[in-house]
């Protein structure tokens, strides 16, 4: 099964199960490499590949690298490449291992925009992993926009064990759509030395107020939000509208068997009543509302849930930000 961006997992042989982790450590020279590549990649959003150990309870990512995408001729069609994903980071996994560098891939990394992700392709991708490579393989997702702000924003997901059974047996059912990504904590950590010097760098004896921070003029950020927030409210709205008009034709087909089912129990009196007159009996025709009707795929409709809670979190985080800076800043101007 393809994994991410055309890379393909290695089939696992059974192994005995091993514990789920809990939490992801990262390296802080790790995060560097994912901000950077996914920063000056802007507005293009890429993945990469992460390294590391799974140790109990805790995956530890170590190394991160860029996987390549698809360039583009004069023509806009997809220029032929020297080197497909898979190629590239087998040999890029080849060559870390020659330098000692963990080359054990524990899952990928993309960027997003403002916090949207909940995507099928990040379902199918993260799915390959999880199934043909290993149960604590992560997903790390960076906002570079977000992070712009003012605010770090990094996190880990998993798909959960529920969503796992569901997705593997194919079943068209209804499950939470806060059941089907679980996030992990992550914790970035540093080796001693570089904490000594970041230690160091720090400046002493600061006592500078810094009032932009409680600037109150619009923000882009919170309008950004809000109209994501509206577009995917409409997708639901359209998800809705297909799953209320199944509704209605399965009952327009129980409907139509019902009535075929009473036309065909008087056709049959009917003939029972030729037969005893001597009479040819009528053709009895079977009913043609047998076929079942396929229910619209649930998926898109708990992913877009999904999304719109993320959004609404993120309104109401930075809502509750903003109302500081409106108290703060109404202090300091009652003081002055």
């Amino acid at each position: 099964m393809s994994g991410a961006w055309g890379t393909e997992a290695v089939e696992r042989a059974p192994i005995e199960e091993i514990p789920l982790i809990t939490e992801v450590h990262i390296d802080g020279l790790a995060v560097l490499k994912i901000i950077k590549h996914c920063t000056e990649s802007l507005p293009q959003m890429v993945a990469g590949s992460l390294l590391g150990l799974d140790q109990t309870g805790v995956l530890e990512v170590t190394h991160a690298f860029p996987l390549p995408t698809a360039a583009t001729g004069p023509d806009g069609q997809p220029a032929p490449e020297d080197m497909d994903g898979q190629d590239y980071q087998m040999e890029m996994m080849k060559m870390l291992r020659e330098v000692n560098v963990d080359n054990n891939c524990v899952g990928f990394y993309q960027s997003m925009y403002l916090g949207s992700f909940c995507t099928q392709t990040l379902i199918d991708n993260q799915f390959s992993y999880q199934e043909n490579l290993s149960d604590n393989s992560v997903v790390i997702l960076y906002d570079p926009v977000q992070t712009a702000n003012g605010q770090l924003t990094i996190k880990a997901y998993r798909l959960s064990k529920a969503f796992m059974r569901v997705y593997r047996e194919k079943k068209n059912e209804v499950i939470k759509p806060s059941e089907i990504l679980e996030e992990l904590p992550i914790k970035i950590r540093n080796p001693g030395i570089i904490n000594a010097l970041i230690f160091d760098l720090q400046e002493e004896d600061r006592v500078d107020c810094d009032f932009d921070r409680l600037d109150l003029s619009t923000n882009p950020y919170l309008e950004k939000n809000l109209e994501f927030l509206c577009n995917w409210i409409d997708d639901l709205s359209n998800e809705q509208q297909k799953f209320n008009q199944y509704t209605r034709n399965v009952a327009r087909q129980k409907q139509a068997c019902w009535d075929q089912a009473r036309l065909l129990q008087k056709r049959k009196q009917q003939n029972d009543e030729r037969r005893a007159a001597g009479e040819e009996a009528l053709p009895e025709e079977d009913s043609a509302f047998d076929k079942k009707l396929d229910a619209p795929n649930r998926m898109e409709g708990l992913l877009i849930s999904n999304q719109i809670s993320a959004y609404c979190s993120q309104i109401n985080k930075f809502a509750g930000s903003s109302f500081e800076k409106l108290f703060l800043a109404g202090s300091l101007q009652k003081e002055a």
